[in-house]
């Protein structure tokens, strides 16, 4: 069986997958998507009407509104993240489920300029934190009760691939449909 690729709607960037040999090069560009990403994101939403938004990006997939507002949940949660685990010897941390947190009351009511700010917010924090890292901060490891003990750099590289991915689940709409 093959593992989806860039034609699979679910993974238009591809999905995801670890270097274990991230040199101090490799770290900077992964900073440097992370702190692109709030602009992206807007850049992807710009201009979409409210029932544009209400549209899944694909069949049986999230809406348009659902991934704007899950973006900054799951950085929210990575920015935690990289804080325990500069803080404390080997944290555990808590999963999540995303797809019931998207279904959340919150979200069909809560404006996307809402968590457009958030994202802007957070990811100047985030940036900062990370920037001011040392390359053995990197290498600090963590429990993730799903994936099991991962440390800061697979962190990195797992968020410099989570918010293009969800930027081009909304851009891949958008060219289908000619917005």
């Amino acid at each position: 069986m093959t593992s989806p690729g860039k034609t699979d709607p679910r993974y238009p960037t591809g999905v995801f997958t670890y270097d274990p040999d991230l040199s101090p090069g490799k770290r900077a560009r992964s900073i440097g998507i992370i702190r692109d990403t709030p602009k992206a994101l807007r850049g992807a939403v710009t201009g979409l009407s409210d029932a544009q938004l209400e549209t899944p990006y694909r069949d049986g997939g999230w809406t348009v509104r659902q991934v704007v507002h899950h973006i900054p949940e799951s950085h929210m949660n990575a920015y935690l993240r990289f804080k325990w685990a500069l803080t404390e010897d080997n944290p555990t941390i808590k999963p999540y489920n995303e797809d019931a947190w998207v279904k959340l009351g919150d979200i069909p009511n809560a404006p996307i300029e809402a968590s457009l700010a958030l994202v802007d917010a957070l990811h100047i924090r985030l940036v900062a934190l990370l920037e001011s890292m040392a390359g053995s901060d990197f290498e600090r490891p963590l429990i993730h009760l799903e994936y099991g003990a991962i440390t800061l750099d697979r962190m990195l590289q797992t968020y410099a691939w989570h918010g293009p991915h969800h930027v081009a689940h909304i851009t891949s709409l958008r060219a289908q449909r000619g917005w």
